[in-house]
């Protein structure tokens, strides 16, 4: 190929370094020019990752954005609360976006972006990494192909895990819902707007339930200190903080779990950090407001119906799925796809293509996620994106709808919340 696409990473986090590291493994399409982080560590890693100029390394994404244009691309991987801004100046100057979920915490914010970008007349594809994995293609290409005849309804649990809960929405980023956004919309935008996509229909109306249940000051065990590094009950608790990290630490996991406590991974700065720090708080003394468990029911148009359970109280695992057709049943987890058919009576294994990249933790997600922009990008293509701007909105909508049905204990009809 004889033109490579020329990327700027705004945030460098977690998600900004995923996708930092899978441009790495497409040199032939894709360079990375610029990235925008406040945090030195994060920023200078993902700078000598790619050779970026000292120039092009800018502690705040506004200073890139004032140039004149000098990239293809730019991909957004901030805070939740912070994705609005930056989409909206970089579509102005006419910047194709790979942009993080969700679009923004509140549906109006959503619009505008949606607008903005259509004015703009640039490419946006949003991070709903699910539509992108192999067991996703190998389930819908069974699903197009009528080997459960028509969808009747669905059933999908997103198991968290409790240690994975405890770590961003309990002491962590997403605890609070005025910094971040509803944990339906910060963990499972991904999840609703999959069940939306298999389903193929728009949702009619939603319910919902749930609540912060468990991760509350009157749950917390007699004797237990405001934190882990000086509780006399930490090896009788399950989310032991000083255990948690510093195990990882030991075994060399360096992931985001431990980068989120302390760029510089040593057991001396992991463990003062732990003690002043955020991720260091007892998970009964924080400061979190987000709902630990929900559940979510859709009737969809179709007249098909779904059910969606989050448990922050879980074992961490796949995602699990059964879809039930006229015809037959579809049943995975991620991993496996498993089909039945009512006629002949059977159950095969079906199965699914490995990810072309072994580390992408999303089953090949974000990398098929990444290369389809960056090949719509050179080809100004966009007819490989499944997640544009359009859909996104909709599946948007309706988690904003169903975090309404929750707080005011009503079915939301969706016709008359879009209004």
């Amino acid at each position: 190929m004889s033109r490579k696409a020329s990327v700027i990473i705004v945030g460098g986090g977690g998600r900004g370094t995923i996708y930092s590291r899978l441009l790495r493994e497409m040199p032939e399409k894709a360079k990375v020019v610029a990235v925008a982080e406040p945090r030195e560590f994060f920023r200078r890693r993902i700078a000598e990752m790619h050779d970026v100029p000292a120039e092009n390394a800018a502690a705040d994404w506004r200073e890139l954005a004032a140039r004149p244009k000098f990239a293809d691309a730019v991909v957004i991987a901030t805070q939740d609360r912070m994705h609005l801004e930056p989409t909206l100046a970089f579509s102005e100057k006419k910047y194709h976006i790979l942009l993080e979920k969700p679009l923004a915490p509140d549906l109006d914010g959503c619009r505008r972006l949606v607008e903005a970008v259509a004015r703009s007349g640039v490419i946006l594809s949003v991070c709903h990494v699910l539509r992108y994995t192999e067991f996703t293609r190998a389930l819908k290409a069974l699903l197009d192909a009528g080997t459960i005849g028509k969808i009747v309804s669905v059933q999908h649990l997103e198991p968290v895990g409790h240690w994975r809960f405890a770590h961003s929405f309990v002491r962590g980023n997403w605890r609070r819902e005025s910094e971040s956004s509803p944990v339906l919309l910060a963990k499972s935008a991904h999840d609703i707007d999959w069940i939306r996509y298999i389903v193929g229909s728009p949702a009619a109306r939603v319910s919902s339930f749930g609540s912060l249940m468990f991760f509350r000051q009157e749950n917390r065990p007699a004797g237990a200190s405001p934190r882990c590094a000086d509780c006399a009950v930490a090896g009788t608790c399950p989310y032991d903080a000083v255990k948690f990290y510093t195990e990882r630490l030991r075994a060399g996991t360096l992931d985001a779990y431990v980068e989120s406590v302390t760029g510089t991974p040593t057991q001396e700065s992991l463990l003062e950090n732990l003690r002043v720090g955020p991720y260091g708080r007892c998970v009964f003394a924080c400061d979190n407001d987000v709902a630990d468990h929900q559940v979510v029911n859709v009737e969809f148009e179709s007249g098909a119906t779904a059910s969606f359970t989050l448990a922050g109280c879980s074992k961490y695992g796949d995602r699990r799925i059964t879809i039930f057709g006229s015809l037959g049943e579809i049943s995975g987890d991620g991993e496996n796809i498993f089909l039945s058919s009512y006629l002949a009576g059977t159950t095969e294994r079906v199965p699914v293509p490995a990810p072309r990249i072994a580390e992408d933790r999303h089953g090949g997600g974000d990398f098929n996620l990444l290369d389809a922009f960056v090949e719509a990008v050179l080809s100004g293509d966009a007819r490989g994106i499944v997640s544009g701007a359009d859909v996104s909105l909709e599946t948007h909508a309706l988690a904003f709808a169903a975090e309404a049905a929750r707080r005011e204990n009503r079915i939301v009809e969706m016709r008359d919340f879009l209004r």
